[in-house]
């Protein structure tokens, strides 16, 4: 986490000529992406998927090129772990669901290019079903692990257009990347 405050003030200490237009005071942003690397064994049922919403509540903040923003996000993902052990099938199914709110730090280094560095707390639910043999024992049990979530992030957003982007973040809300798109509202 350290590196990854360390690499945004980096990058907020190098100089731009880029006036703030991708992300002033008032913006609205919703996007949607695709989660690349859960931390999890077993095979993809639902693939990582997260929707945000931010709000930008201040422009010039060091200078023209920065802001901040504050919104929501949301992720899913589904795992089945199968395996089979003297031809008796077992394993585990998971759905994992993170909620919270984020709060990020916006620089505008080059034009049509949106930086941000954040942080984000929220609340994770983690359902898991085994099934299967286990000795005598039979398995067949639910289990369901709840608990606060947080994590720090960085990103980007390239418009292509004046309101649609492409987005790449780092950090995980329920993939340790997302690729996506970004719309303003």
């Amino acid at each position: 986490m350290k590196k990854l405050f360390l690499i945004g003030a980096m990058l907020l200490g190098l100089g731009a000529q880029a006036q703030n237009d991708t992300f002033s005071q008032g913006t609205k942003v919703v996007g949607a992406g695709i989660g690349l690397g859960v931390y999890s064994s077993g095979s993809m049922v639902v693939p990582p998927i997260a929707a945000s919403f931010e709000y930008s509540i201040k422009d010039n903040l060091f200078d023209d090129k920065s802001s901040i923003g504050v919104g929501a996000y949301a992720g899913y993902y589904g795992l089945d772990y199968k395996t089979s052990i003297l031809n008796v099938a077992q394993g585990y199914k998971s759905s994992n669901f993170v909620l919270g709110g984020r709060g990020a730090l916006h620089y505008q280094f080059v034009d049509k290019l949106d930086t941000y560095i954040g942080l984000m707390l929220g609340y994770r639910v983690t359902s898991n079903s085994h099934y299967g043999y286990s000795g005598p024992i039979v398995l067949d049990a639910t289990s369901t692990n709840s608990g606060l979530a947080w994590n720090s992030f960085i990103g980007a957003r390239y418009y292509f257009t004046d309101r649609l982007a492409a987005n790449l973040e780092f950090g995980y809300g329920i993939a340790a990347a997302h690729i996506g798109v970004s719309y303003k509202l």
